[in-house]
C-alpha cells in the first residue's frame, strides 16, 4: 500500500520550523556576540560538540534564522557575517583586518530629511562606516614610528 501525503506551504513551513538541536546551538552561538561571526567561524566552534554538523547545515540554519528575523545577515566584503542585534543599527568595517563593529546610532534627522524628498516609503535605514579599527590604527601608528 502506497500512501501519498499532500501538505500545503504553511504546513511545510511549520514542519521545517520544528525544534532542531543544531539550529538551537547555532542560535546560542550567535547570540550575545559582538564580533559578527561568519558561518565558517560558527561551524569551527560548533564542530567539536556536533561532529555530524556540516558547513551547509550552518549556512542553511543561519539563512532560516535570518528569514525569521532572529539574526541579521551582513554582507561584508568577503564572507557574510551574522548579527544577533536585529534592530536597525550601523556598522563599521575595518579595511585592514575585516572586523565588523556595531556603531552607536546617529540621530534620525538624515532619514527624515531624505524622506521629505522621496516619493516612496522608507521603512528602515542604516549607515555603514569604513576605515581602520582601533587595533589596526595603533598597529599602523607603531609601524610608522619605526
Amino acid at each position: 500500500m502506497i500512501m501519498i501525503i499532500i501538505i500545503d506551504k504553511r504546513e511545510k513551513e511549520e514542519i521545517m520550523a520544528r525544534y532542531s538541536r543544531q539550529r538551537e546551538a547555532i542560535r546560542k552561538q550567535v547570540s550575545g556576540r559582538k564580533d559578527h561571526p561568519t558561518a565558517e567561524t560558527l561551524y569551527a566552534e560548533l564542530k567539536k560538540d556536533f561532529p555530524e554538523l556540516s558547513l551547509a547545515t550552518v549556512y542553511r540554519n543561519l539563512g532560516q534564522l535570518a528569514e525569521w528575523g532572529e539574526v541579521v545577515k551582513i554582507d561584508s566584503y568577503g564572507a557574510a557575517r551574522f548579527d544577533w542585534v536585529v534592530e536597525p543599527h550601523s556598522h563599521f568595517f575595518c579595511r585592514e583586518c575585516g572586523c565588523v563593529v556595531d556603531m552607536p546610532e546617529a540621530d534620525d534627522r538624515m532619514p527624515r530629511d531624505i524622506a521629505e524628498h522621496f516619493d516612496g516609503v522608507i521603512e528602515s535605514s542604516a549607515s555603514n562606516f569604513f576605515g581602520l579599527c582601533k587595533e589596526c590604527k595603533e598597529k599602523l601608528d607603531r609601524e610608522s614610528r619605526n
